[in-house]
């Protein structure tokens, strides 16, 4: 017994004073974000609206307790991140609209706290409609806001977020990668209705 513990002794002796003073830890690493090329495919028609969307993901129906008909997830599996998609039919209501553009830019001013800059955009898609874009710098939860109105009949909301701990300067590159297929959606997207 006495042995085992003088040598116990003497290893973290010899560890200790074996120990090289000039050690430096390794800098940390980036994560190596191998991407594909961007794919689309149709959403099924039994929404009333349709856009084309990533070969790489799924869509998911929405799972949270105040999911509505036609709110969906546009699941990455491989990149650990969704577009959470919301819909709601504005029914000729001003009342309505207005309710919802506002919901749409309080959920997007609830990221201030974390966001060094909220920079919002807005554009005609190559189908004539007109989107606003929220891009949001800093480690905020959801990078990447949208949404589409045509003020009649159609609102739709989207949201892009990650299931990760990863900072987002990490994160760039897929940002960057799933920013392009937003705007590749809303550039195919149409209300059911117009379609021929």
């Amino acid at each position: 017994m006495i042995k085992s513990q003088f040598l116990f002794v003497l290893l973290i002796l010899g560890g200790i004073l074996s120990c090289n003073s000039d050690y430096l830890p390794k800098p940390k690493g980036y994560n190596r974000i191998v991407l594909p090329e961007n794919e689309y495919q149709m959403l099924p028609d039994t929404f009333p609206y349709s856009f084309e969307y990533s070969k790489y993901a799924k869509i998911l129906p929405d799972s949270s307790w105040i999911s509505e008909p036609y709110w969906i997830d546009i699941f990455y599996p491989t990149l650990g991140s969704s577009i959470t998609m919301s819909y709601k039919p504005v029914n000729e209501s001003v009342d309505s609209l207005k309710d919802y553009l506002r919901t749409a830019y309080r959920l997007t001013s609830k990221h201030q706290i974390k966001a060094y800059a909220i920079d919002e955009y807005i554009f005609e898609t190559d189908r004539g409609k007109t989107a606003v874009l929220a891009n949001l710098s800093g480690e905020v939860p959801s990078q990447y806001q949208f949404f589409v109105t045509d003020s009649v009949n159609h609102f739709l909301r989207g949201a892009l977020y990650f299931n990760t701990a990863t900072k987002n300067d990490s994160l760039a590159p897929v940002i960057k990668f799933i920013q392009d297929d937003i705007m590749h959606m809303l550039n195919t997207l149409d209300w059911q209705e117009d379609q021929p």
